[in-house]
């Protein structure tokens, strides 16, 4: 019985997909035929190296190499440190210039979410979208970037806002380095 459990877990582990002979081997353990009847097909090509997880230190290092402000924040609780780092939060208002016909708005806001694609592969913005309300403020994006000049030439060069249909303030944001939204 024990040899039984331990056959099932290296199959388990070795077994891509299900087959004729995968059935052959686990009809194999369940008449509990010995191991040296069982043929396994599996063929390792690839052994994918993961690297080890960065350590705090080394994050923050490469962050303030970067040029990004950081500091350590100390929970209460666990009194685990935390790093916290600054991003720009760019609020996107309504802009003056409104007078683009239908299909020339609709144009630049085809433009507008490519250029946002754009700045999330490039690894410039981490989190943007609308409001849900028709208010002043249009939406946000979230720029991670180490200045806010880097951040203020971004959001700028938004083809929304080099037309006028959307205007831009920036304020400083500290989050936490590496947590994910919920």
């Amino acid at each position: 019985m024990k040899y039984s459990i331990v056959i099932i877990a290296i199959l388990t582990l070795f077994s891509c997909k299900k087959n004729e002979s995968t059935t052959t081997v686990q009809q194999t353990v369940t008449d509990s035929i010995s191991l040296s009847e069982v043929v396994i097909d599996t063929v390792i090509t690839e052994i994918e190296v993961v690297a080890p997880p960065k350590s705090y230190k080394e994050i923050k290092a490469e962050l303030t190499a970067k040029g990004f402000e950081t500091y350590d924040l100390i929970d209460e609780v666990t009194k685990d440190t935390i790093l916290m780092k600054q991003y720009f939060v760019a609020f996107l208002k309504g802009g003056a210039v409104r007078t683009q016909n239908e299909e020339e708005a609709k144009d630049l806001q085809d433009e507008h979410i490519a250029y946002l694609k754009n700045m999330y592969e490039l690894g410039y913005a981490d989190v943007s979208g609308p409001f849900g309300d028709e208010g002043e403020i249009r939406g946000i994006t979230i720029y991670n970037v180490p200045t806010k000049k880097m951040a203020d030439s971004l959001a700028n060069s938004d083809p929304m806002v080099k037309a006028g249909r959307l205007e831009i303030e920036i304020h400083p944001w500290w989050a936490a380095s590496g947590f994910k939204m919920r």
